[in-house]
């Protein structure tokens, strides 16, 4: 089994690693995009040709591939439906969206985290009109925390998550992380909201729906699957700052070290 995963960076490796723990087996490439880091500054054309270069250049690295999942919200908004029209119906592609309808079940107020520009989408504001509309909801602009995230650097991540949480309501008892590199700090996150709320995350429910749409979701076979990554289409080890996360380190023992 082979899963492409496409992202401008490490906010893919929370999804690749509910990948992996499911599917040990699978064979994944992680197609990262370090040159043109961060997507979300580059015009909707723009990151559709980012998004299909990924794709791209993983299918050339594979020879073949079983799924595409995009781990990446920017993403899959201005991507998904081009990824689609270019490799379905051989190649399921799978997108990814905020958890904000299982946040908003309770009926209890919530609060979305996302970069600033997905903070004020109207995509966002329709996805909060369709699962949220009888729920109080707080949009919370995370000021460079998915760059603090990419760097690794604690004083950052700690900065840039005191940030978001102090725009948090108290009365708030769920966030959703509306950006995947918001989850391999969920920890810190969690801490920095004294736990009075529940963590939403949009991982391993694309992690199953993947599964699910090439029906690999049965037990797994008996191999170790290999972990590739390309950057910007070269090869490339996983990079340094993806250790500093359980969701790297999960994924290391696969990887190529030589790229």
């Amino acid at each position: 089994m082979r899963i492409a995963l496409v992202d401008s960076g490490i906010g893919m490796l929370s999804t690749a690693a509910a990948l992996h723990a499911a599917r040990p087996d699978a064979d994944l490439f992680l197609s990262m995009d370090p040159d043109h880091m961060p997507w979300g500054l580059h015009t909707p054309e723009q990151i559709i040709d980012r998004a299909l270069a990924g794709a791209r250049a993983a299918l050339d690295t594979a020879g073949s591939l079983d799924a595409v999942v995009v781990p990446c919200n920017t993403a899959s908004v201005h991507g998904l439906n081009e990824l689609r029209a270019e490799f379905e119906p051989g190649v399921p592609v799978i997108g990814t969206v905020p958890a904000i309808k299982p946040a908003a079940a309770p009926g209890t107020p919530i609060a979305v985290w996302s970069t600033e520009a997905t903070t004020y989408s109207a995509y966002q504001r329709r996805l909060v009109e369709t699962f949220a509309r009888d729920v109080p909801v707080a949009p919370v602009a995370c000021k460079g925390l998915a760059e603090a995230v990419e760097s690794a650097d604690p004083g950052l991540i700690a900065d840039a998550v005191s940030y978001a949480a102090a725009l948090t309501p108290a009365d708030v008892r769920g966030v959703v992380l509306g950006c995947t590199h918001y989850d391999l700090v969920g920890e810190e996150i969690s801490e920095a909201l004294s736990g009075r709320a529940e963590l939403f995350t949009a991982a391993r429910a694309v992690a199953a729906q993947a599964l699910r749409r090439i029906g690999g979701d049965r037990a797994a076979a008996r191999r170790a699957g290999r972990v590739t990554v390309l950057a910007s289409g070269r090869p490339a080890a996983l990079p340094g700052t993806a250790l500093s996360y359980p969701a790297g380190r999960s994924l290391a023992a696969g990887a190529d070290p030589r790229g």
